[in-house]
């Protein structure tokens, strides 16, 4: 006699009928643990004494589906597929099937049969992909057996994917034609982290500037920036990562351009250097394998030096990088250099600076960095300017504030809290202060217009005299 195996939902309703027909329990209390009507118990019992326990086995067990693929077919569609068209998507192999095959078989059916047999979609994304490699490397590893489409497709892929090929590239021809910009994180010196601006040539692989920062901001970027243009000139390009220091888009921005200039962006505009950015590490693979070098050189040196803080490590800089570029940079004498070294201080002084916008407040003044300025001239004479008046405050690289309305060029002088001088109880009065700070040129683009009206008017009081 043959051995009857049911699963555990048969079992259970075997076991509930057979106390039934043999009077253990009541019809009635059997329907409320099957969940059904007393008919469907008392059909139960007649099928339990007519057949036993094989009754209840369900009765597509061990049955096929009426559209179950035949193991046969299914081997012709896969062959056919690696053999003949290899490469096709999906929807176009269902197509090519039936065109040339006879079979009919829906896409779903297919592409189930495919995956089964370890053949994705040439169309699919990235993601699935991945997952299939992930998967093979993992039957690899577990020495499971492979399907000949996943032996055929880890043979194909020894090719590396083009997209995350980065081929070596030679560096570029000239001195300066192309810097690489970057900054890395890392415990360069005592137990905080500090991270490291670095500015380096392309062609000679020489660092051009250096600069410790605690975070990486503008700031830093800015400092190495002042020592090539200081040392150098101006280069022809530069290469960062995309961060939001050199470029951003817009929140609410639907084009795909990034041209929205940033403060670094702009300075870069101004002095005409091609700005480029890129997501890649291995697009700027020199400068990475330059701080390789220096996480391994500079922290040593840092710490034989007896240096744990940030300003000693600055200064300590200015040392090792000559000696640095000595001994690993190619010599430089032989490249053709391609700075434009004409740029004077004061232009690399306004170049270098972080514009802010601020609107002149009911009290004459403008706030700016928790600080209040009232706007003077270059007489020393107050600008009564309406409130809400847009002006644009320019802090230079050497820590100078100049405000811009309407193209005119206005000194910022900052707001005391408690009046220098009481009327009522000091007696001598100090000495007027007047504007110190930066005075840019006749030529500057933002004081070139309001040079030429004090030409005219010296030139009309001059006429009038005259007369």
């Amino acid at each position: 006699m043959r051995k009857v195996e049911l699963r555990m939902n048969e079992q259970m309703k075997y076991e509930i009928i057979r106390r039934v027909a043999f009077k253990e329990i009541s019809v009635h209390r059997a329907a409320v643990q099957l969940n059904c009507t007393v008919r469907t118990v008392y059909n139960l019992v007649k099928k339990y004494r007519e057949h036993g326990k094989a009754g209840f086995i369900h009765g597509n067990r061990n049955r096929k589906p009426a559209a179950t693929m035949s193991p046969k077919l299914e081997q012709t569609i896969v062959s056919f597929y690696m053999q003949k068209c290899e490469g096709a998507n999906f929807l176009h192999f269902q197509e090519l099937l039936e065109e040339i095959k006879g079979i009919k078989v829906s896409y779903f059916k297919l592409y189930a049969l495919l995956r089964k047999h370890g053949i994705i979609s040439p169309k699919c994304h990235r993601i699935t992909r991945k997952k299939h490699r992930q998967r093979l490397k993992q039957k690899v590893e577990n020495k499971e057996k492979l399907t000949p489409a996943e032996q055929h497709y880890i043979a194909e892929t020894n090719l590396q994917d083009p997209e995350k090929s980065h081929p070596r590239k030679p560096r570029a021809k000239y001195f300066g034609e192309l810097l690489l910009m970057d900054a890395s994180e890392h415990q360069w010196f005592g137990k905080s982290h500090a991270h490291l601006h670095l500015v380096m040539d392309d062609s000679s692989g020489s660092i051009l500037g250096a600069y410790f920062v605690t975070q990486e901001t503008l700031k830093g970027y800015y400092n190495i920036f002042h020592q090539v243009l200081t040392k150098y000139g101006i280069p022809a390009k530069i290469l960062a990562d995309n961060r939001s220091i050199f470029n951003y888009k817009l929140k609410n921005s639907h084009s795909k351009e990034k041209d929205t200039h940033t403060q670094f962006g702009y300075a870069c505009h101004r002095l005409g250097v091609d700005l480029d950015t890129t997501s890649v590490a291995q697009a700027k693979g020199r400068i990475e394998r330059m701080f390789g070098t220096l996480q391994s050189r500079l922290v040593t040196e840092l710490k034989m030096a007896g240096i744990f803080d940030i300003d000693a490590a600055n200064e300590f800089l200015k040392d090792f990088v000559p000696k640095f570029n000595e001994r690993f940079a190619l010599p430089i004498d032989y490249l053709t250099s391609v700075f434009d070294e004409n740029i004077d201080q004061e232009t690399i002084n306004n170049t270098l600076a972080v514009i802010s916008a601020r609107k002149v407040d009911n009290g004459n003044t403008i706030k700016y960095k928790n600080k209040y300025y009232h706007l003077y001239d270059f007489d020393g004479n107050m600008m009564p300017f309406k409130p809400k008046t847009v002006c644009i405050v320019m802090e230079t690289y050497d820590g100078s504030l100049i405000a811009s309305v309407n193209d005119d060029l206005y000194g910022l002088v900052e707001l005391e809290v408690h009046h220098e001088f009481s009327k009522n109880f000091d007696t001598k009065k100090p000495e007027k202060k007047r504007y110190t700070g930066h005075k840019p040129k006749d030529c500057h683009p933002w004081t070139y217009k309001s040079y030429l009206a004090r030409k005219r008017r010296r030139y009309k009081s001059r006429a009038e005299t005259l007369a």
